[in-house]
């Protein structure tokens, strides 16, 4: 089923939903990475000014959600990527990541940096990326090489 109606609001992470789909989304990185290895932010880790965090809905219902962490000189990194069980398969996760990537731009942007996991659960999100132009790279800022982490990068 299409996404027809999608619409991106700048979120202050207040609204029930939303604060349940971030839930979710770290209850599924601990089920299939490491602790060691998760990268994912809690939602008081989002609250902090260097973080712009956006919901998706279509109509009333919220079907995704990402944010664009500053790491400065230009570079920023994408965080908290997530579309609900319900809306997979309708272009939400490549919309949200247009979305952002345009944002990144927006605000001078020239890189998007990101880290995701090597287990099969993120095979469809290597591929997005991927699909989307960014190309793997050594491990940024404080990450450091793991086996369960894959790095990625899109010059703007």
């Amino acid at each position: 089923m299409p996404v027809l109606s999608l619409r991106f609001e700048l979120d202050d992470l207040t609204r029930p939903e939303v604060i349940r789909i971030l839930e979710d989304h770290l209850e599924d990185m601990y089920a299939v990475t490491p602790a060691e290895s998760v990268h994912a932010l809690d939602l008081e880790a989002l609250k902090v000014p260097e973080i712009a965090f956006w919901s998706a809905w279509d109509e009333t219902e919220l079907v995704g959600c990402g944010a664009l962490k500053s790491l400065g000189e230009g570079d920023y990194e994408l965080k908290s990527m997530r579309t609900t069980a319900a809306a997979r398969g309708r272009g939400v996760a490549t919309a949200m990541l247009r979305h952002l990537l345009a944002e990144a731009r927006s605000r001078g942007g020239r890189r998007v940096l990101l880290e995701t996991g090597t287990e099969d659960f993120y095979e469809p999100a290597r591929r997005l990326y991927a699909g989307n132009g960014f190309t793997e790279r050594p491990p940024f800022g404080s990450y450091v090489l793991d086996p369960n982490s894959v790095f990625f990068e899109l010059s703007l």
